[in-house]
């Protein structure tokens, strides 16, 4: 079933407050079973869209607290496409018990990451009944760095992309088992189970009923039509059978921390590994690099060196390929980029208006018929045929209009 189908469910569907009751209470009672005795203080709350994450102290040791309800988002949960409350419950407890679980499996692939010794990850201090603990890893986030120093952006992306060569290798994709892998962060996956057939329809209607104005929801919706009509064509292109390697799959700019400042290594968290093109990681962290500057909107100067920025890192990602390889890994990158924006807005949008967002979600939903404008326009250009090349400076330009 698709996770944005509703599902018919006799009781009421789970409420924000009692959804974060019970995670506080699991992340208490995961510390007491690794820690026994040790004082647990919740310091504060990470918003998401996707699992509960807190920041924690145990016994004065700083870590991360992340929960997950059935390996779904929030929004899902919180929409009752589990169930109602007393059924997400009774489910969550045989849930914490599987092997596949999928913090079991986001552990694991941080253990793997650590024994590669490339990427640098952050530290698994612990797992117990579906909590995942990590320990924090000091430093700015590629999020800032971008917004600080907007000329380094090329060198910045270099420097993550030069630290995921070993796993972008074709020897190192045999290290993690089919079973491993978290499919539910793939871009295709993920959009095929949410733009499918008629509960994707359904989806679709119901969009941003508690986040948008009635016209913008009229044109939202209408944009997002056409667009996913699109990408559903163009979809095969992007999951068409080639070499796969391993790729980190879940790469946002707010994962990748510099503990070492912009000159070092990064360190990244929330890994999402899969099996899969090796465009899948330059396309998402596009994706969210583009969602970054249509949020924060900063200075014209920065938005132009941005852009320039990631306009240099894709030249430098196809220098060494033929012209053919390099027209269709440029093709790839923008299919999956704009699903993933879609994705992503899409999630935001159907999200309640009880659920906090994160600090750039609220934005981006005030400015989805911008995004969805853009998305249209890019897509448009796709669905034509035009050359790759000729799309991805229109889509640079797309860029630099919806960060205006």
């Amino acid at each position: 079933m698709s996770t944005a189908a509703a599902h018919t469910s006799p009781g009421p569907v789970p409420d924000v407050a009692e959804v974060f009751a019970f995670a506080q209470d699991e992340i208490r009672s995961a510390v007491a079973e690794l820690w026994p005795g040790a004082h647990v203080e919740l310091s504060s709350h990470i918003p998401s869209v996707t699992g509960y994450v807190h920041r924690i102290r145990v016994g004065g040791r700083e870590l991360y607290a992340k929960h997950s309800f059935l390996g779904m988002s929030l929004v899902s949960i919180l929409r009752g496409v589990a169930g109602d409350w007393a059924e997400v419950q009774r489910a969550q407890a045989s849930y914490i018990r599987r092997p596949d679980a999928l913090l079991e499996r986001e552990a694991a692939q941080l253990r793997l990451l650590a024994d590669l010794g490339r990427p640098r990850v952050c530290e698994v201090a612990g797992l117990a009944r579906g909590v995942l603990f990590t320990v924090p890893v000091p430093g700015p986030a590629l999020t800032a760095l971008l917004l600080r120093d907007p000329a380094s952006t090329s060198e910045l992306f270099e420097r993550v992309f030069a630290d995921l060569q070993g796993l972008h290798r074709s020897r190192t994709v045999q290290r993690l088992a089919p079973a491993g892998a978290i499919s539910e962060r793939s871009v295709a996956a993920t959009f095929q189970r949410k733009f499918n057939g008629i509960s994707g329809q359904t989806y679709l209607s119901r969009l941003g009923a508690e986040r948008c104005a009635e016209a913008d929801r009229a044109e939202v919706t209408a944009l997002l039509r056409a667009v996913i009509a699109r990408l559903h064509r163009m979809r095969p292109t992007a999951l068409a059978p080639g070499q796969a390697v391993l790729t980190y799959g879940d790469l946002k700019p707010e994962h990748l921390v510099f503990p070492d400042g912009p000159e070092g290594r990064p360190a990244l968290i929330d890994p999402g590994l899969l099996r899969a093109r090796a465009s899948v990681d330059a396309a998402k962290l596009t994706s969210r690099t583009v969602l970054l500057l249509a949020s924060a909107r900063p200075a014209a100067e920065a938005v132009e060196q941005i852009v320039e920025g990631l306009g240099a890192f894709a030249e430098q990602r196809m220098r060494p390929m033929a012209p053919k390889a390099a027209r269709s890994w440029l093709r790839e990158l923008l299919i999956v980029w704009l699903m993933d924006t879609v994705n992503i807005l899409t999630t935001f949008l159907s999200a309640p208006s009880t659920l906090p967002l994160p600090p750039r979600g609220r934005p981006l939903v005030e400015r989805a018929v911008a995004v969805c404008t853009m998305a249209d326009r890019i897509s448009t250009a796709l669905g034509a045929g035009m050359d790759a090349h000729r799309v991805w400076d229109a889509a640079l330009a797309e860029t630099k209009a919806v960060a205006g």
